[in-house]
């Protein structure tokens, strides 16, 4: 089994009423129980704030950030375990954040 990394990108969150964002965060629960049961969670991972810093360049120049279009920006992660990156793009395929215009990127990690 290789490891791979599953990072949110996007969607336009739970729904306004706090009755549907309990029952997406339920179904967020169930989908990665789902991945426990069959073997493939290696750690559920968070979610992430939208803020924080960038540092880039020679320099090491610290801005606010990131300024992402809200479609780019990582939400959060999971690190899951499968046989190959075909096998761990299928598994992602329960993620909810589909039902609310997200998308999934699934990376391996590489083996140092």
């Amino acid at each position: 089994m290789s490891e791979f990394v599953y990072l949110y990108r996007g969607g336009d969150g739970p729904s306004d009423s706090p009755e549907q964002g309990e029952q997406q965060m339920q179904k967020w629960v169930a989908w990665m129980q789902q991945l426990g049961e069959k073997g493939h969670m290696k750690d559920r991972g968070q979610p992430l704030e939208r803020t924080g810093k960038v540092v880039r360049g020679k320099d090491k120049t610290i801005t606010d950030g990131p300024y992402a279009e809200t479609k780019d920006l990582v939400g959060g992660y999971t690190l899951i375990e499968a046989k190959d990156l075909s096998q761990a793009a299928e598994l992602s395929k329960g993620c909810p954040i589909f039902e609310y215009g997200g998308i999934v990127e699934v990376r391996p990690v590489m083996k140092m």
